[in-house]
């Protein structure tokens, strides 16, 4: 009864395949569970000559709304308390690390390479080389293939990579006029020359510059992208409710299923130990349905219900060199194989990235939509994210827009995002990649599939996507 619910939603309109989507989950859950012993014996994706890398363990300290529990601490507490996490979670000496990479995209102007103050504050060894990465809503993705590259090219054995973000407490800079001024008035030798200088501050020169929400080539935001995207290809406010919805009530269940094994408690300092994310609150759809448009007003159809939140947290993840960690006697939890990154029209695609890539990195792994087992993409708003899989659905789209002959298709709903995603679980722009690698791999070996596809759009119209396959059981 399962399979014949599940083939027929993938026939029905969008919003029926939501609204049904958690009936087939709970009847096809058991069976997925159940196929964890009967795993699958697709060929592996290893190259001769190539260096296998692969994925020791991955953690994450829990994803918090901005303004709770992290607002009081710097970008380089949480990164220092996921790689902590991490040396807890896999008892890997720190001497053997020979780099460490990690991804952020608001700076904190005093610690700007967080991957080398977090490093040095998690005991790693000032010997240790670390730098920090920058790519939006990709950076950890960028961190990890970074550190792919590094191992693949024989230069390091092993990496830790991550991302972090701490968005209760972003960078806001005097005005330029301001800051000109007291730049110059530094270098004021005489008191004349200092009064001089003083004399012609104006009241606006104090008006503080806020961090821009918008993208920087077309001076609009993200919200108001999503908004264009969703009415680009009708879906409608019902629609994009309902698949928040569905994401909040999956990561409720995996939550309280114990499923999230990549969260590692965080004793806050001055405050109590945090042990879960925060952000995953089921609602209805009635409640859903009274929150005003929050960026295209009064007509636009993205909600602070159907968008992800802003999010405090950083992850962390052990890459080795397979024969490295087989020789320090761990049991890797999947292989990172081939990768893509792609860019787009950053306006009228901005957040279309993962339809880009999927194809893409399919063709290079040589593989198919129906080979892969789990899908997590990354979820910046309902809107994106329905968007992208219509796209990736659509042969007009692929004919007019990506030069194919045909689509790729879209995923199966009951193999998508099945443990929630960022709208539900958080996203700290610069930790949510890290965070849909480790998921992918324990879904993968939970359900007993082999290939995972991992998928993320980011600001400035670009994209990424990796192949995650399971390590042999």
């Amino acid at each position: 009864m399962s399979s014949m619910l599940t083939s027929a939603i993938r026939s029905l309109p969008v919003s029926s395949a939501w609204a049904a989507g958690s009936l087939v989950r709970s009847l096809s859950c058991s069976s997925q569970l159940q196929a964890a012993a009967q795993p699958k014996t697709k060929q592996t994706l290893g190259k001769s000559g190539v260096k296998n890398v692969v994925v020791v363990e991955g953690v994450r300290i829990p994803f918090l709304q901005s303004g709770t529990s992290y607002a009081d601490l710097m970008p380089h507490d949480l990164a220092r308390a996921a790689l902590q996490g991490l040396l807890t979670r896999t008892s890997v000496p720190r001497d053997v690390v020979d780099y460490i990479v990690y991804g952020t995209v608001i700076q904190e102007v005093k610690t700007s390479n967080v991957a080398r103050e977090a490093a040095l504050g998690a005991g790693f060894s000032d010997k240790t080389p670390a730098h920090t990465v920058t790519m939006a809503c990709i950076s950890s993705n960028q961190a990890m293939t970074t550190g792919v590259g590094m191992i693949a090219a024989g230069q390091c054995d092993v990496v830790v990579a991550g991302g972090v973000e701490l968005m209760s407490d972003v960078p806001i800079r005097h005005s330029r006029k301001m800051r000109k001024t007291m730049l110059t008035l530094n270098r004021a030798k005489t008191l004349g020359q200092k009064l001089s200088l003083i004399s012609k501050i104006r009241p606006d020169y104090f008006a503080p510059e806020l961090p821009a929400v918008a993208e920087f080539s077309t001076s609009e935001t993200m919200g108001h992208s999503a908004d264009r995207l969703a009415a680009a290809f009708g879906i409608s406010r019902v629609e994009q409710d309902e698949y928040a919805l569905r994401s909040h009530t999956l990561a409720k269940k995996a939550q309280d299923e114990g499923w999230l094994l990549d969260v590692v408690p965080f004793k806050v300092p001055g405050r109590d130990t945090v042990t879960k994310d925060n952000g995953i609150r089921p609602s209805s759809m009635e409640q859903m349905g009274k929150l005003k448009p929050a960026f295209v007003k009064p007509y636009g159809t993205v909600t602070a219900a159907n968008s992800s939140f802003l999010t405090d947290g950083a992850s962390a993840i052990l890459l080795m060199s397979e024969e490295k960690a087989l020789a320090m006697g761990y049991k890797p939890k999947a292989y990172l194989r081939d990768f893509v990154y792609v860019s787009q029209d950053p306006k009228d695609q901005l957040l279309l990235g993962p339809t880009y890539a999927t194809p893409k990195v399919l063709e290079k792994a040589g593989l198919t939509l129906n080979d892969i087992d789990v899908f997590e993409f990354h979820e910046a708003f309902a809107g994106q994210i329905l968007a992208n899989l219509k796209a990736m659905d659509s042969d007009w789209f692929a004919q007019n827009y990506m030069g194919r002959k045909s689509k790729v298709g879209a995923p199966p709903l009951d193999k998508f995002n099945t443990w929630g995603g960022s709208l539900s679980l958080g996203h700290p722009f610069g930790a949510t990649g890290c965070r849909l690698v480790i998921t992918a791999a324990h879904r993968l070996k939970k359900e007993g599939g082999q290939y995972g596809l991992v998928a993320a759009c980011a600001a400035g119209g670009q994209g990424h996507a990796m192949i995650v396959e399971l390590y042999p059981q």
